[in-house]
């Protein structure tokens, strides 16, 4: 009885300490990282970066831990840390230790400081030899007993995971990010992997990932230059930014390709002007009329014989482009390995 007491007072507690008034006076949170006049982070949130195997997205890290560790601009990463938030914490699920210390000699040379002593604002952990709930532990552990921190990478989300596709794990994890980083006031990168057949990242873990983050950065590898990536925003809360692209040069630096245009290929993907936003609402509604969840190989037909109904006769490259389209504007959701029909979406 005693012990039910004790936590109906601290569900009280809670109960109270989460009232929100009209009246109560909030400031915006303080903006960490912008990639020109476009928000990318800000203390007290969370984003990631996304993107298929070998497209980079290391290299792309590398840029914003440099930018942060010198509080200024690096690649097209600016960062503007306040005093008491200049740490950094780099943890690196993946790589070896010999790996781990060539992404951080390569961070150094980006943010153009010496290589003869290590960083006093910068732990670089690297977790590869533990468990996924040890590496949680010894992350929490390290937030914990860091003074100052203001910025977290984890180049690996997924190992923070058994399994990819459970929801209570998902669940789990993106909750602790929120908890760590709405009550340490700091901001947390990560890196997930996208399918390998299409633009959407892995599993219930990526989508819990792209329903909370603040951004979601898309780096893809040009598909005509094998050295260039570009980066563009796949979810954004702030204005969308223009794609940028880098490549990698002689001392294996990313540097920033000026005027880049992604090279076109001799598909054309879908557009977005291209079908309104009634006729997208008609096409899906009749296509999840009967059956109300669908999978990959059924919805990429599906959409294919549902817009053709309605005037637009699409090719299934084109299809694909359309779903991913349909998925970022929350007109469909992903859940487990099928496709649901939104009716609440905002165009």
């Amino acid at each position: 009885m005693e012990k039910n007491n004790k936590m109906d007072s601290n569900v009280t507690q809670l109960w109270h300490s989460s009232r929100l008034r009209i009246t109560d006076d909030f400031e915006y949170p303080p903006v960490i990282l912008k990639i020109n006049d476009s928000i990318i982070g800000t203390l007290g949130n969370f984003s990631a970066s996304t993107g298929k195997a070998k497209s980079k997205k290391t290299f792309n890290i590398t840029a914003i831990v440099a930018s942060a560790l010198i509080n200024d601009l690096v690649l097209n990463y600016k960062s503007s840390f306040p005093e008491g938030k200049s740490k950094i914490l780099y943890i690196d699920t993946e790589q070896s230790p010999f790996h781990c210390q060539l992404v951080l000699n390569r961070i150094v040379e980006l943010a153009e400081i010496s290589n003869k002593i290590h960083p006093e604002n910068l732990e670089f952990l690297s977790l590869r030899r533990f468990t996924p709930e040890t590496r949680i532990a010894i992350i929490e552990e390290a937030i914990r007993n860091t003074e100052g921190l203001g910025l977290v990478v984890i180049d690996g989300v997924r190992d923070l995971a058994y399994d990819i596709n459970s929801p209570s794990e998902a669940t789990n994890l993106i909750t602790k990010f929120m908890q760590w980083t709405d009550e340490y006031k700091l901001h947390i990168h990560t890196v997930l992997h996208l399918n390998k057949t299409e633009d959407n990242t892995r599993g219930h873990l990526g989508t819990e990932l792209n329903n909370k983050a603040e951004t979601i950065l898309k780096i893809t590898k040009d598909e005509h230059d094998t050295n260039t990536s570009y980066v563009s925003a796949s979810n954004i809360r702030d204005i969308e930014f223009e794609p940028f692209a880098f490549t990698i040069d002689e001392t294996s630096l990313p540097v920033l390709v000026e005027n880049y245009r992604p090279t076109k290929s001799d598909r054309k993907s879908f557009d977005y002007l291209e079908v309104s936003q009634e006729k997208h609402k008609e096409a899906l509604e009749s296509l999840f009329l009967e059956l109300k969840t669908l999978k990959y190989k059924e919805l990429i037909n599906g959409l294919r014989e549902k817009y053709a109904s309605i005037g637009y006769v699409f090719g299934e490259n084109k299809a694909k482009d359309l779903k991913t389209f349909l998925e970022n504007k929350r007109m469909i959701i992903k859940e487990g390995t099928t496709y649901k029909y939104n009716p609440n979406f905002h165009y």
